[in-house]
């Protein structure tokens, strides 16, 4: 079923009864990353797994990253009740995790899948490439290298069909959209706040994570002040989708673990 929060501007398929987890999904990909597990999460959490601001109905809004995380902190606040989790894969990570920074006791414990803190140079000068190369050609012209950045090639060959979905999601994405987070995320560097990040966390990266490599997560889970790390064997940006099984027994204990 879907809904919507913050005042109608973010769009969320919702289900389950249960302590609220929020899934937040990657740039290059959409809300169905998450369509392996969502059914299996619903079993123990009403999850709700919004499209990020500018992303299929979902409103845009200006003001760079930090504006998007005020928006969806504004949509995590209205569920009540118990705090709720947020997942985020990717590009969604940043965001659940400048909003974890901006909002501290928005969210009682954070699972940040394939994400990380600041890019390395090369890094940055990739986010830079794929908005000017879609600036000047077209999602098209870089849907080959954002497919490099989501999965492993030997996944790709494997997999046709998912791989048929994914591009055709990504095509869908609003250009402007995708230019600005590419541009945003060249510059962030959320470093100096992560002590601010006091919850739980459990930072998850696939192996070969090529979009975020590994050694991204290990900054990240050494820099927070509560921070465990899994590496995800054989996975690379999507586990979630790559793996699913692996996933959720990677997630299980930590969800349902009580912290004091």
């Amino acid at each position: 079923m879907d809904r919507w929060f913050a005042q109608g501007t973010v769009n969320a398929a919702e289900s389950g009864e249960g302590t609220p987890l929020f899934l937040f999904h990657s740039l290059l990909s959409d809300r169905a990353s998450f369509d392996a597990i969502a059914p299996h999460l619903a079993r123990s959490h009403r999850v709700i797994v919004p499209e990020l601001p500018g992303f299929g109905g979902s409103k845009a809004v200006s003001g760079g990253l930090a504006a998007v995380a005020d928006r969806m902190a504004e949509a995590v606040s209205e569920v009540g009740g118990t705090e709720p989790i947020v997942l985020g894969n990717g590009y969604g990570g940043f965001v659940a995790l400048q909003m974890a920074i901006r909002h501290p006791d928005i969210t009682s414990k954070l699972i940040l899948a394939d994400c990380g803190a600041a890019f390395s140079e090369a890094g940055r000068e990739a986010f830079r490439t794929m908005a000017a190369v879609s600036r000047a050609k077209g999602l098209a012209a870089i849907t080959d290298v954002a497919m490099r950045r989501l999965f492993a090639p030997e996944f790709q060959a494997a997999h046709p069909d998912v791989m048929q979905g994914r591009r055709d999601a990504f095509l869908k994405t609003d250009p402007e959209v995708l230019q600005a987070a590419c541009a945003q995320l060249a510059e962030l560097d959320l470093r100096p706040e992560l002590s601010k990040v006091k919850m739980p966390v459990l930072v998850l990266v696939g192996e070969h994570d090529e979009a975020t490599p590994p050694p991204m997560s290990h900054e990240l889970a050494a820099l927070l002040p509560n921070a465990r790390l899994k590496i995800l064997t054989g996975c690379a940006h999507v586990p979630q989708l790559q793996a699913p099984q692996a996933f959720l027994d990677a997630i299980g204990d930590f969800l349902t673990a009580a912290y004091a």
